[in-house]
This record gives structure tokens, sequence and C-alpha cells, in this order.
């Protein structure tokens, strides 16, 4: 099989054996794979109503098609499993090499049942998985377990994706790193390893991807190196996403003191420009990609000197603005502890920006002599520790602010930032309505990168500050091309290289793998699996209250900026979301209706 190896490896912790199944070319060409694989075996292989830290949960790993190829920027891979932050659909995407190895091992997809009795790693050495005992590795952060296994198999080209502290200890956003500094991030994948008993998975793999067409893809993929380095991804080469503060502060929808205010009298402290211009280190590159948006900061001096880490925008904003926090030393402190510990940094910095609301409105007592308010960059980095720990307050914020907030009451969801249990990323969406309608209807919770939805609002396609019939239709095309690069594994910094991505990513694909594909076949994998991520929730609980947003954006107005005024009240939303579900064809409730199902071949697919 060409682009695919056709098989995915079933490994069962419990009785510790493992299996190959065969793909079949139906499945693959209607889920493509990375998110699509990974959505269609978890829904395959997990019982309905399993606890999501239980051992019948399962996770999957998946490649994109292109993974192992000379396709640039194609090295994604999906993380699937039932959500501990959530309770419903757990969808992660990681970069870099682990997934071009795990394909030249012989796998698209690897799936996880059961849970070990004692700490294990699992080792694939091409077609052979071992079992080996992970209890000297129990504790360990993220990057030195990666380091320790290499060094205990001795190679060096041996690929790791593992868990920290915040994974062993069940942090319900905890994340699984590899590659140094590579995270499945979102949704707490982390924790569901962590109950499993499973400290990593390491791969090595020897074999060889083959592609149809070898000169018709050399040819593309050098086509789209020269797109990719040029101005289509010059942001994300320098200052990198972080210069999103000042665009985001200047439009006003840049979240401050965990969604009370829209922007900063002095945004430029805490800048990316800034940033950039004292802690730079280097910028880096993922698996052959020609971009290198990864931006490695650096503090030379002070109390945090030798913190260095990778930084982002959403990291950026979690732990800046949105906790009021200028002190980029701090920060950079702060992103590094998330990564070495195993924990999102997103979710990390707003469930910290609802704690000290909480703490200044008296809601959560002192812990141990931390002060958690608004601007104690202090507090922060030692309330990160805690909360991998799960000591002291950290029990609490590892529940993520939902849960928490349910545990302290006192009306304190009202300022829980959160859709379906995950955190929000930063842009306010009151002055992005478009925008706030992906965060309110995400199969995996708020989320701007499986929507997209961003976009239109801020490149002015519509009134951003406008609520109206027609945004559902424009939603439902963003997540949909969001999923299509998710599932083919390509980086969404790259979408910008195509002219038309249907048109020019179903050649590519039929070039890699012989089948003729067409423009039209992507648009329908993309709408499939959107929607059995819709029919996944909705077999583990969903209602169409859940498709909302926090209490505090849609009873207060915008304080300040441009938007000044501007408000997004719950009518409004279900406005909107009642328009998405008709442009998805789904039933007024928000159910994915017979006749869709039919037309996309998910027939007989609920449970």
């Amino acid at each position: 099989m060409n682009g695919y190896t056709g098989k995915a490896l079933i490994i069962d912790l419990t009785e510790r054996k493992s299996e190959e199944i065969e793909l079949s070319q139906s499945m693959l060409r209607a889920y493509l794979g990375g998110s699509g694989l990974a959505v269609r075996l978890l829904y395959d292989h997990l019982a309905p109503g399993v606890d999501p830290l239980e051992p019948g949960n399962v996770i999957v790993f998946a490649c994109g098609v292109f993974a192992g190829t000379i396709v640039p920027a194609a090295a994604k891979h999906s993380v699937a499993t039932k959500s501990p932050l959530t309770g419903m659909l757990g969808d992660a995407m990681a970069g870099s090499f682990f997934s071009h190895t795990l394909k030249r091992a012989g796998y698209d997809a690897v799936v996880i049942l059961g849970r070990a009795d004692t700490p294990v790693y699992v080792f694939i050495d091409d077609h052979t998985v071992y079992f080996r005992d992970a209890r000297a590795l129990w504790g360990q952060e993220c990057f030195a377990t990666e380091e320790a296994i290499r060094e205990e198999l001795g190679d060096e080209a041996v690929r790791v994706s593992a868990i920290g502290t915040a994974g062993e200890n069940l942090v319900r956003f905890a994340c699984i790193g590899n590659d140094r500094g590579r995270q499945a991030g979102r949704t707490g994948p982390g924790a569901v390893m962590g109950s499993k008993n499973l400290k990593a998975i390491a791969v090595r793999g020897s074999g060889a991807v083959a592609v149809a067409d070898n000169d018709a893809v050399y040819q593309t993929s050098c086509d789209l190196i020269t797109q990719a380095q040029g101005p289509a991804t010059g942001k994300y080469r320098e200052p990198g996403t972080v210069g999103n503060v000042l665009t985001l502060n200047r439009l006003g929808v840049l979240p401050v003191r965990n969604f009370q205010r829209t922007a900063l009298d002095e945004a430029e402290g805490i800048s990316g420009e800034t940033l950039h211009r004292r802690h730079h280190e280097k910028t880096v590159a993922c698996a052959a990609c020609p971009i290198a948006c990864e931006q490695v900061m650096k503090v030379a001096e002070g109390s945090h000197a030798g913190a260095r880490v990778s930084v982002d925008y959403e990291t950026l904003f979690a732990l800046g603005p949105c906790c009021d926090v200028d002190d980029l030393p701090a920060v950079i402190r702060a992103a590094e502890l998330c990564d070495t510990l195993g924990m999102d940094t997103l979710s990390t910095g707003v469930t910290l920006a609802w704690a000290m609301e909480a703490a200044e409105r008296g809601l959560l007592p002192p812990d141990d002599g931390v002060d958690l308010r608004f601007g104690n960059a202090d507090a922060m980095v030692a309330m990160i520790l805690k909360i991998a720990r799960r000591e002291g307050l950290g029990e609490i914020l590892a529940e993520g602010s939902r849960l928490a907030a349910q545990e302290v009451g006192k009306d304190s969801d009202y300022f829980a930032i959160h859709s379906k249990g995950l955190e929000l990323p930063g842009y306010d969406p009151r002055g992005m309505k478009t925008y706030a309608l992906g965060l309110a209807v995400g199969t995996r919770g708020g989320c701007h990168n499986r929507s997209l939805a961003y976009e239109p609002d801020l490149k002015g396609k519509v009134d951003r500050f406008k609520a109206e019939k027609g945004r559902g239709q424009i939603a439902m095309a963003q997540e949909d091309v969001a999923v299509l690069l998710d599932s083919l594994g390509i980086c969404k910094f790259m979408r910008g290289c195509f002219t038309d991505l249907h048109e020019e990513g179903a050649r590519l694909y039929s070039q890699a793998t012989g089948w003729d594909v067409s423009a039209q076949e992507l648009v329908e994998a993309g709408e499939r699996i959107s929607n059995l991520k819709k029919m996944f929730n909705v077999r583990e609980g969903w209602t169409r209250e859940l498709d909302s947003l926090p209490p505090r954006l849609m009873q207060e107005p915008i304080p300040d900026g441009p938007g000044k005024g501007v408000s997004l009240p719950p009518a409004e939303l279900e406005l909107l979301v009642s328009d998405y579900y008709e442009a998805r064809g789904w039933t007024a409730e928000g159910e994915v209706a017979p006749a869709t199902q039919d037309r996309l071949g998910l027939s007989g697919q609920t449970a």
C-alpha cells in the first residue's frame, strides 16, 4: 500500500500482549489518517459511558498519510481518547519526528487498551513490541524520561512520547510530550496514560514509506517548500505567533485578568516583540518543516536565570495577560515547568486566572503563604508545581476550571472561562462573533485550532461585531478545513501555501497513494470526520446546552477598546448555534440527522 502501511497495532496493557490489524483501503480513504483515523478507531474500540480515568478508556495515536515521506510540514500525529477534562472527545495533535518514526515502524495507528498493573513503557521496535519496566522512570519529567529511555535502549534514533509528573498524578489537563518540547497538549491525554500506568511509548522504525509517484510527490513538495519559505508564512518565523499580542490588543480582543478586560494599556512590555528582543535564543523547526516557527526563549539573569523553553502566543497569553502577569522571565519559567511536568500551558494559565480571581473574592483559602492574586508572578510559578503534584490548592486546580468551580461553588462558575470544560484560548469571543460560534460548538470544547473560525473575523471578511444567519455555514467550512489538515497530518501553518487546499491536497494525496481522489472527496471526508466527532460526543452524553460559552462572556459587554459596549447575549449565541446546526444538516437539538448520516456513510454508527 502506498502512503499508508495499512496496519494498526492494538496493545493490551492488562494482558501485556499486542496484535496487528488490517486497515482497509475504504476506511483509510474515508478517514484519511491522523485525526480522522484516530477518532474512527476510538469510536470503534471504546465502550460508551466509560469513565475517562478507568482502564476501559482507550487512547489512539494515528499518523497522517504523508508521515514518513518528503512532504513538508506533514509530521503531525493525532492522539484521541475520552477526555478526563471534558468527558467528551479528547482530540490532541503533536508534531515532529515521532509520527515519521511510527509510520516507518510499520503502523498508521496504535490503539492502547487496558491498564498495566505496574508502571511500564511500551517499546515498538519495528514489528516487535516490548513491555518494559518503568518503575525507575516514574516521577521523572517528560524531557528526562525521553533521554533515559534512549540511553537504556542505546539508540538516539528512538523517538519517545512520554508523560511527566502531572500525567502520573492524573491532572486532568496533563499532556503528552515528544521530541523534547512538542506536546499533544489539550484535553488531558497525559492523565489517561497516567491512569493506565503507561509512562511512555518508544518507537524505532527502520522501514521506508512508499509513494505511488515519487517524481510527482518530489516536485509538489519542492513547490510547497518554496511557498513555505516566502511571505505566506513570514509571520510565523519572527517573532512567531507571540506577535499576536499587540495585534489582538489593538483590536480589543486580548483577554486580560481572566477575560475581565480586552486590552492592556502597556501591552508593549508583555508583547511578542519585547519577548523576542530580550529573550530569543534560537528558532527551530519540526521534522521536515521549511517554516521553522518554534521560538526558543531563554532567561539570562535574575531569579529565573536558565529557564529555557519555546513560547507561542497561547502560552504567552495564558501565563501572561490572562493572569495579569507582565514578568516575561516568570512566564518563560512557568512555561518551562508546564512542559517538563507535562501540563497544557493554556488550561494551566486560564485555570490559574480563575483561581486568582476566586482568591481575590475570598473564595479560596491561602495556601502555605502563596499569595494567589492577579499579577503575582511568583505565586503563579509556585502554584504550577503544586498543581502537578496535587498539593494544597493544587489538588482542586488539577481538576481544571469547570470542576474546580463546581467544588468551590459560591457562583464561581460565572467566571470559569471554558466551553464543555476546556479552557478558552486567547481571543475574546465577544468581539469576534463567528469565532464565538466556533468555540461554542467545538467538539473538543472551546478551541481555535479545531474551528479556525477566527479567520473571517480577523481578516475582515465579515462584520466581527455582528451575529447573523450565514455564520453557521462559514464556521462549518472553517471547521472542516481544520479537520482535513489534522487528518492529512499537515501543519495548519501551511494552509496559506495552498491556492486551493482541496484541489491541491487531492492531487498530492493521489500522487502519494495512487488512488484517484477528487477535491470533492476531500471536502466530504472533512465533513464526515467532523460529524463522527459529534456522534462520539452524543454517544457520551452531549446535550445542546453544552454548546455555549461562559456566563461572563454572555452577560458582560466588552469593557474597553474598539468594541467597547458590544455584548454577546444568549439569544445571539442561540441564533448562531441554530444556524450552524442547519448548515450541518443536524436536528434542531443538534444531533446528526439520519439523512446526514446516510449521505456521509455514517449510518448505524450510533450506540
